[in-house]
């Protein structure tokens, strides 16, 4: 049975308190807090339309036509015409890449959440930060340990 001290606090607290000199307080519980599990870069391949192919096809078609002779004027032409598709393909496909950050964090609540961010963000693994809602996006801000 525990009695009220001025009718707030019950003894057994009171007694807590007096013999060992202090008060824990349980943290408050923030939603938007975790930390940082991982940092990576994710680079995503770029689309292509088919005009690098076109294109490279068509320049490849008319330089390997300049090669050769006869026969071995057709076999030019259309082996730069296939290689040149190949080449304007993949260099309209790398023009197109394009990359972002994705930042794992374990919230404090126990879930994971991942975020993307366009630029390299400032913070590092391990540690805590508070996701904040700005006016361009969300951003990390970094807590004191």
């Amino acid at each position: 049975m525990t009695r009220l001290l001025s009718g707030l606090v019950p003894v057994a607290v009171y007694a807590f308190v007096l013999l060992s000199g202090s008060v824990a307080f349980a943290q408050p519980t923030c939603k938007d807090c975790g930390q940082v599990q991982s940092i990576r870069y994710v680079e995503e391949k770029g689309k292509t339309s088919g005009v690098g192919l076109v294109a490279g096809g068509v320049l490849g078609g008319v330089l390997g036509h300049q090669i050769g002779g006869g026969t071995g004027k057709t076999v030019a032409t259309v082996a730069g015409a296939a290689g040149g598709a190949y080449v304007g393909n993949k260099v309209e496909q790398n023009r197109n890449t394009k990359g972002h950050w994705e930042v794992s964090l374990r919230m404090d609540s126990g879930n994971m959440r991942t975020l993307t961010f366009s630029s390299q963000p400032t913070v590092k693994e391990g540690e805590r930060v508070k996701v904040v809602d700005g006016d361009g996006g969300k951003r990390l801000a970094l807590l004191a340990n």
